[in-house]
């Protein structure tokens, strides 16, 4: 859950004849679009981020043809955003206007790390320098970025060592958020950043009914797309590629989904009894994927009735398309799940679920490597916010399980505000609730918390949290 976005003041230039081509980074390719207005483009979408809008929304925004570039460097600039800030901090004491701090701390952010630098570092400054020049907001400081741009390359080596002394610079994330990760997890805390740095994997989970990750890697061989099983469904795709080119996926043989992410269906339904039908309550159910796994898990044998909510119409119309694609029928209320009173009568007849998977709206402090804008858009204030709905939902939500029932509580963060915490303090104003085996926080790249996963999920998967809580029976 992103704070609320707000309205883009500025438009994005459109795409005009390239001289400059774009990296491969995230697996993004564009060509025809010159770096200037790549770089441009960069930057308007930093300074909207900075004024809280979600990178998601920002890239809406950008013509399809820049799209795949403009991301590619906006997601390394955001990677490196608390180092170019301190280089900018020592190259200009004086802040510069939004417009103007915006493209050199892109820049700044794209120049910083010599061995994964996108551009040599001329061209790199050359393309900037254009970029201002093209912009009435940033034209009559063309000749000060340039300045300060020119000064970082002769002064490289001691800039980036002065810089890094400052722990938001070294680690690349607010400093709130690092001394939140240390007490945390202090066995960790360095390890969960430095994986927040890095690129996430694409990774898909097999649809079991239509095939097994052992054929489809088969399949995917047989074109040279190399990949590795991870989890009980999925595969690792070595590079990522686009879905149009995955066999079968408009089919429904596959979907994109974190390996963490593929752990709710059978941690929630495994061990239930799935030859009668079951009634599924999937309360905060959007894009889908989830909602998806569990109709794919049960299988056509065993007839759940879900019931997916998400209180955004929008993003129910999301939850629809996903199941289209793959075949799979479920209710879908655009519905608020805190208010049962509005639709468990009417829409599910009143009647107690069998299970229910409540995957709770979180800081997504653990999606960090695929949303890099979360760490810069989220407030230490926003944990307190987020853990109150949460238990808020916990609490509304039990009284609809039945007894001898479970209800599967998750959330994409490594935050123990959000986890740990607030499971113990649901355990303790609930005694008829047990807590049973699950895995608790799966931290990015090591794995869960001394809990059991499976052993080929480790290392492979985004920070998430994981607690099976079964209702006592009457």
């Amino acid at each position: 859950m992103n704070p609320q976005p707000h309205q883009s003041r500025r438009g994005v230039p459109p795409a005009a004849p390239s001289t400059a081509a774009t990296p491969a980074t995230d697996g993004a390719v564009a060509h025809g679009v010159p770096l200037s207005r790549q770089l441009q483009a960069v930057a308007w979408a930093l300074q909207d981020i900075r004024a809280g809008r979600s990178g998601s929304a920002v890239m809406e925004g950008v013509p399809s043809a820049q799209r795949p570039g403009v991301q590619a460097l906006l997601f390394q600039v955001l990677r490196q955003l608390g180092l170019a800030e301190a280089l900018r901090q020592q190259l200009a004491p004086r802040k510069p206007a939004p417009p103007v701090d915006a493209l050199l701390c892109s820049a700044l952010a794209l120049a910083c790390d010599a061995d994964h630098a996108p551009y040599e570092p001329f061209t790199l400054v050359n393309q900037t320098v254009e970029a201002a020049k093209a912009s009435s907001s940033t034209r009559a400081q063309a000749a000060f970025v340039n300045a300060c741009l020119r000064r970082f390359l002769r002064e490289r080596d001691a800039l980036l060592h002065s810089a890094r002394q400052d722990e938001q610079a070294l680690w690349n994330h607010p400093r709130w958020w690092i001394q939140r990760v240390r007490q945390d997890h202090p066995q960790h805390w360095q390890q969960i950043l430095q994986a927040n740095n890095t690129q996430a994997p694409m990774v898909l989970r097999v649809n079991k009914q239509k095939s097994t990750p052992a054929l489809y890697q088969q399949t995917l061989a047989a074109i040279n797309i190399e990949s590795s099983l991870v989890g009980e469904s999925g595969l690792l795709l070595h590079r990522a590629r686009p879905v149009h080119e995955l066999p079968g996926f408009a089919d429904g043989v596959v979907s994109v989904q974190d390996a963490a992410a593929q752990l709710a269906a059978p941690l929630l339904l495994h061990g239930l009894d799935l030859g009668r039908p079951l009634r599924v309550l999937d309360a905060c159910a959007a894009p889908g994927g989830k909602t998806a796994h569990l109709l794919e898990w049960a299988g056509s044998a065993a007839p759940l009735q879900v019931t997916a909510l998400d209180v955004d119409p929008v993003r129910c119309e999301r939850i629809r398309d996903t199941l289209a694609r793959l075949h799979l029928r479920a209710q879908v209320l655009a519905q608020d799940a805190g208010r049962p009173q509005d639709w468990w009568q009417p829409h599910c007849g009143g009647e107690l679920f069998d299970a229910i998977l409540l995957d709770a709206p979180c800081t997504a402090s653990g999606i960090v490597r695929r949303h890099p804008d979360v760490r810069w858009l989220r407030r230490e204030t926003d944990i307190a916010q987020l853990a109150r709905i949460q238990a808020r939902l916990l609490a509304t939500l039990w009284p609809l399980l039945k007894p001898g029932r479970r209800l599967l509580y998750c959330t994409c963060s490594v935050f123990r505000a959000e986890g740990d915490a607030q499971v113990q303090a649901f355990l303790a104003n609930n005694t008829d609730a047990r807590r049973m085996p699950s895995p608790g926080h799966l931290l990015p790249g090591m794995g869960a918390n001394g809990q059991a996963v499976p052993d080929n999920l480790a290392g492979e998967h985004d920070g998430f949290f994981y607690a099976l809580l079964h209702k006592a029976s009457a």
